[in-house]
């Protein structure tokens, strides 16, 4: 794919995150899209966001990691994208809906701040838990832009891995006290048990998703930085919300986070 329809299918997915519109899927309009082209398409969306918004980039996500969510979105490998200041909200908040998100899921995961840089290839679950600060309890609100979730893997890449905002609970512990695959978290939707997960869920171990992402990430010259939020996947199915919804999750022996629809 030539650069100008990279700009062009970067600007559309900006100003449908900034309409609150719904696209036809990228996959069906170019059906010689490669995951390379979408990544480029990502980062012209990226760009606009920064330069246009003031948004900074403050951490990177993979996602699609776990066969439930594969099996839900009918797409079967993991995708990947960029977290801005502009996503981040508080544990406890309240999440706007109209004027904010357009289709949005609430999936619950693991997420890793780091204490130094790391880049791929060839990192390692060790190298990962050696540059992690500390897990956090989170969640992710997938939000796409591509009409009805209808989305392949080209479509989801190129729509920054349909991240829309992120919640961060206020405990963080050391990884390393912790035997990571068997964290086991649940999932409440307005008060009552929706779901549940093991840390195993994705790729078999949190490690190995965030060594996935970091390599993927390093055949474009995309480092880890130290201080950055890295979003690891979802434990359980994703779970559309609307206002009203009131959503929270336990990790065992970690801690918790909250978050309410507007």
């Amino acid at each position: 794919m030539d650069k100008q329809r990279i700009d062009a299918l970067g600007h559309e997915l900006y100003r449908a995150m900034r309409d609150f519109a719904m696209l036809a899927p990228l996959t069906e309009r170019e059906p010689d899209i490669t995951i390379e082209d979408a990544y480029h398409i990502s980062q012209r969306m990226l760009a606009l966001r920064l330069a246009q918004d003031g948004e900074s980039v403050v951490g990177k996500k993979i996602g699609v990691t776990s066969k439930p969510v594969q099996e839900m979105l009918g797409v079967f490998q993991p995708d990947f994208g960029f977290l801005t200041d502009a996503m981040a909200y508080a544990d406890g908040s309240d999440i706007p809906i109209a004027g904010n998100l357009i289709q949005p899921r609430a999936e619950g995961e693991i997420a890793f701040r780091l204490r130094k840089d790391l880049q791929g290839p060839g990192v390692t679950e060790a190298d990962v838990l050696d540059a992690t600060e500390t897990i956090i309890p989170c969640f992710e609100i997938v939000d796409s832009r591509i009409r009805d979730w209808q989305i392949r893997i080209e479509d989801t890449v190129a729509d920054n891995a349909s991240c829309g905002v992120y919640v961060l609970g206020d405990t963080e512990v050391d990884p390393r006290d912790f035997d990571l695959p068997n964290l086991h978290m649940t999932i409440y939707k307005n008060g009552e048990k929706h779901s549940e997960g093991l840390g195993s869920a994705v790729q078999g171990n949190p490690l190995t998703a965030v060594a996935w992402l970091a390599n993927t990430l390093g055949e474009f010259g995309i480092p880890f930085k130290a201080g950055e939020v890295i979003l690891s996947g979802s434990l359980a199915p994703l779970i559309p919300v609307v206002a009203g919804d009131a959503m929270s999750l336990e990790i065992d022996g970690v801690g918790g986070c909250s978050c309410r629809f507007a």
